[in-house]
């Protein structure tokens, strides 16, 4: 593994994967940086005899279970990277790699898929179909999914369930809803190019500060006056960068954002406008402007014959399903449902902050319940599904 020694817990029954995450927690490693989270996990799944698929993956592990009798491939999948956050949790767990930690809980997801991987080799004489488990790398990047995806490790997988876990539910309460749950997140830099004069004479040149003003203004009528009010779009301009002294008008003004939107025609229609309104804008002012989309994820949309299947399993584990509220934040998951039907749903952790905060925690009770839910989930799906392209054996 890493040489580094697992954190003790409380038995628990499922004291391994508590130690599993709290390792992680420790040691967290950044996207496409999981080389010693990868070998970690390869050696946790070793160790249960489960078997590890060869996938052309720097990092990540593609794994599996069953398959001894005929069935249909489904996938589940847990991200593994961490955030170059400082932790301020004061855990004795906390992050021993300054300025990086698990500030978004994929060790929980990691962690959670590992139990659940055992749980299902326990039973995999009976199971009817074959399960797959992918911890994939990257997705804080919104790379890791579509590196999966290229390697070749969905290919006949017939659907995919995952989750995120969500601080402000409950710990026994599960979210689910089919459709939209989480944003596609694309960023964006917009270059104003003006002219330079001294301030005093503004007239000499063309200020850029002045026309990157209008821009923001005149963007935040296209949530209001183009995006039906029956939809949602969110506009945010978090970045503008101009100028060197307070006595020179600068040459030129940079503007970084995001937009998020939960419906791809909806996010076509604003990406669209955004361009025509910095153009007109900028012309109308007599400068000029470039646009630079940073293209993130789509929207988490889920299958509705999923959803149901889903609020079954959490009532057969004991859980408390509930119809959750979308979330703007995006989840490369989205990639996956792109090719196939998915189910991402939010596991409640009752944690004390929210996703990314230096501070977030979660109560590690909701490792058990997972495990159990999305057991229940994988056996469930192996019984609905029927299989495509010939049975796996």
């Amino acid at each position: 593994m890493t040489g580094h020694k697992l954190e003790p817990v409380p038995e628990t029954g499922y004291d391994k994967f508590i130690s599993i995450r709290r390792h992680l927690h420790r040691y967290p490693e950044l996207s496409n940086e999981e080389f010693e989270t990868t070998n970690s996990i390869r050696t946790w799944l070793a160790e249960a005899d489960i078997r590890i698929l060869d996938y052309p993956l720097a990092t990540g592990v593609v794994a599996e279970v069953g398959g001894q009798k005929p069935g249909p491939l489904i996938a589940l999948r847990a991200d593994i990277d961490a955030l170059p956050v400082r932790e301020e949790t004061g855990l004795p767990f906390a992050s021993a790699i300054p300025g990086k930690m698990h500030a978004c809980g994929h060790d929980f997801h990691t962690a959670v898929l590992i139990g659940t991987a055992y749980a299902l080799k326990e039973k995999e004489n009976e199971l009817r179909g074959t399960v797959r488990l992918i911890f994939q790398p990257a997705e804080e990047k919104a790379k890791g999914a579509k590196q999966v995806v290229d390697s070749g490790a969905l290919e006949g997988v017939q659907a995919i369930f995952g989750m995120h876990n969500k601080p402000d539910l409950p710990v026994g309460t599960v979210g689910i809803k089919s459709g939209p749950l989480m944003a596609a997140a694309d960023g964006f830099t917009v270059k104003i190019e003006g002219k330079g004069s001294h301030a005093a004479v503004p007239e000499a040149g063309l200020d850029p500060i002045v026309t990157a003003a209008h821009v923001i203004t005149a963007l935040q009528s296209i949530v209001s006056r183009n995006v039906s009010a029956l939809q949602s779009a969110v506009i945010s301009v978090s970045k503008l960068h101009s100028g060197t002294s307070w006595n020179v008008i600068p040459d030129q003004a940079v503007l970084e954002g995001t937009i998020r939107t939960f419906d791809e025609s909806v996010r076509g229609q604003v990406l669209e406008r955004f361009g025509r309104v910095v153009e007109g804008v900028t012309a109308a002012l007599g400068a000029s402007a470039g646009v630079r989309w940073i293209e993130g994820p789509p929207p988490v949309n889920n299958d509705e014959a999923l959803a149901r299947l889903g609020i079954e399993a959490a009532a057969a584990a004991g859980l408390h399903a509930v119809e959750p509220s979308p979330s703007p934040a995006g989840e490369d998951f989205a990639v996956y449902q792109r090719k196939i039907p998915g189910l991402f749903v939010f596991m409640g952790t009752a944690g004390t902050q929210e996703w990314h905060h230096p501070g977030f925690t979660l109560d590690e009770a909701a490792i058990p319940v997972s495990i159990r839910f999305f057991t229940e989930l994988a056996e469930r799906a192996l019984e609905r599904l029927r299989p495509t392209g010939g049975e796996r054996r």
